[in-house]
Formats: C-alpha cells, structure tokens, sequence
C-alpha cells in the first residue's frame, strides 16, 4: 500500500486514476480546484482511504501541509491542452510553469520517493520521421508545450539525494468516457457530434494523432506506482498506442457506431499540428502492451450519451475546459 498524492485529481484522468488507486488498497489524497464539479469522486466517497482537498497547487504552504506524509506524487494538475492555455497565458504560466519549483521543493521535504510528472507528447513539435521517440529533439510549438518541456528539466535538474524516483509520462491524446467527462479532445468530440449532429465536421483530416483509452492511460499509471526505480528514474516515456489521422479516426467513429446517417463535413484548418509517437520503450522496459481501443473509447462514450450520463453534451461547460474555465473566471 502506498500514501498517493494525486494533483489534480478530479479532473479527465484522475476521476479515472483514484478509483482505480483506491480499489488496489492505496491510501489517496487529491488535491484540486474541482472546477468541473465536487461530484466527480462521488463513486468513492465513503471510501476510508480518500481524502480530498480543494486547494491550488500555487498556495505553496496549503501544498506543504497537505503532502506531508505521503510517499508518492502523481502531478496530474494543469491548464490542459493549447486552446485552454492560449485563453488566459499569463494563467496557464503560473500553473503550469510557475507553480511547479514549489511543488518539487515540497516533496523533498515532505520525503516523496516518487514523483510521476504527466508532460505531454506535444513536446516533440512537428516531425517528419515516422515514429517519434523519446530522444527526439524537441521543438514545442506553443507555450503549453514549452513549459512542459521545461518542467521536464526543472525536475530532472534539481538537487538529486537518491531518494526520490523521478518519472517523466509523455502521453498520447487520451480518449473514451471518464467521470469528469471531456468532449474537447479529438476522438471525444467526433464520437460526441456524431451522436448528437449525426455530422461529423473535419478540420483538414491529414493530421495525425497519437491516441491512447484513458483506461490504458491508467493502467501505465499504476504500472508506474511500482516500477523498479532503476528502470524509470529520469527515463521520459511515451505513451500512446494507434497514430490516426483526424480523418481515420472520424471514419472509426462512424463504422464503430454503425449509423449511415452520419455525414461527414470537411472544413479547412491552418492546425497543422501532428505527433506520430512511438511507444516501444515503456512495452521493452515495463512489459506494457496497451488493452483498449480507440473504437472501446468512441463505444464507452456511446453508451454514456445513450443512458444519459452525459447531459446537455453540446453545450454543458463542464465539459469543455475553454467554456469552464470563462465561467469562473479564474485568475
């Protein structure tokens, strides 16, 4: 059993992540703005060894207090994706990039021997080569990116005592239904406007996308939690399974849900952003063979709209970090 420390943990991922954790015997605290809802635990909230904590990762003496005592840090919390960033930059920096030296600061002190920092496989920028690995240069496009790249770097630079096993994850676009729901993420939107629309709008369709379930998304967490340290310490890991096209994958969600009414609508985009990343080293090192599908994620999706777990999905904010983010207002 493990003491987790999850950041952001009530969002897309962790609402996913900490029943998970929880089921296995691990003791979890989340520590999260909840934004998107102090109901997305609700599965686990009688649960003896969840705590939750509503605070922000730049409050550096609430992140002190609170980190004490456990063991492990999962830092899950950000501004995610770039259109959410390019909203408020000056926002997305403080959390993304500012915030992060005091989060490491207090896990050495609080005696973490574990910090798993999810960055992003967007750090590669655009790539001519076919697969894309981990030593690959590195020329983020956007801010977003950069700074990810940059905490990539802050961790693995700092004071090293041998205690701490530093893991660096650079995902894959996750998809497929989650408690904290996100219908801004490429497969979760065609699946969602497809169901809806019975359309499905393509901006461009050559762009490819790495994609990963969110339920492999957290089985590599969980491969992480227990990893020999001296196969993951300051190792940077890709991980993704299928690279598809934006226009493969619209097909997938048409064949997947097997409605000829759905119309395809092609629309020109300047998005000319593409990863195509290759995932071999965490099966070679961990033994890590994705289980779920980019079509288990478009049916998943599916079935949530259809017993009508999703409400309102067109045009609810919490389900996309843009329009949520403008509620609040948050600075």
């Amino acid at each position: 059993m493990k003491k987790v420390f999850v950041t952001g943990g009530a969002g897309y991922v962790g609402s996913v992540l900490v029943p998970k954790l929880l089921a296995r015997g691990h003791q979890v605290k989340v520590f999260d703005l909840y934004l998107y809802g102090d109901d997305v635990l609700d599965s686990v909230r009688n649960n003896p060894h969840l705590v939750q904590v509503k605070g922000d990762i730049r409050n550096g003496n609430l992140l002190a207090k609170e980190l004490a005592g456990y063991d492990t840090i999962i830092h899950l919390a950000c501004i995610s994706n770039d259109p959410s960033f390019e909203l408020n930059p000056k926002l997305g920096k403080s959390i993304n990039l500012d915030a992060f030296p005091g989060l490491v600061k207090a896990a050495r002190k609080a005696g973490t021997r574990r910090f798993i920092y999810a960055s992003s496989s967007s750090v590669y920028g655009i790539k001519a080569e076919p697969d894309v690995r981990e030593d690959a240069a590195k020329t983020p496009l956007t801010d977003y990116s950069l700074f990810k790249l940059q905490c990539e770097q802050m961790l693995m630079e700092g004071a090293d005592d041998g205690i701490m096993t530093k893991i660096i994850v650079r995902p894959a676009t996750v998809c497929g239904y989650a408690p904290r729901m996100r219908l801004d993420l490429t497969v979760n939107i065609l699946t969602i406007h497809a169901l809806v629309n019975h359309r499905i709008r393509i901006f461009g369709g050559a762009q490819l996308r790495p994609n990963l379930n969110i339920l492999d998304m957290v089985r590599a967490y969980e491969l992480f939690l227990d990893a020999p340290p001296d196969k993951v310490h300051g190792v940077p890991f890709n991980v993704g399974y299928h690279n598809y096209s934006v226009e493969a994958i619209a097909g997938m969600v048409k064949q997947t849900l097997g409605d000829e009414t759905i119309q395809m609508e092609y629309v020109p985009t300047d998005d000319n952003r593409s990863y195509h990343i290759n995932s071999d080293r965490i099966r070679e090192c961990l033994g890590f063979q994705p289980r779920y599908s980019v079509e288990d994620a478009i049916r998943s999706i599916a079935d949530a709209y259809r017993q009508g777990r999703l409400v309102e999905p067109m045009t609810n904010p919490l389900y996309y970090n843009i329009k949520r983010m403008q509620q609040f207002a948050i600075r």
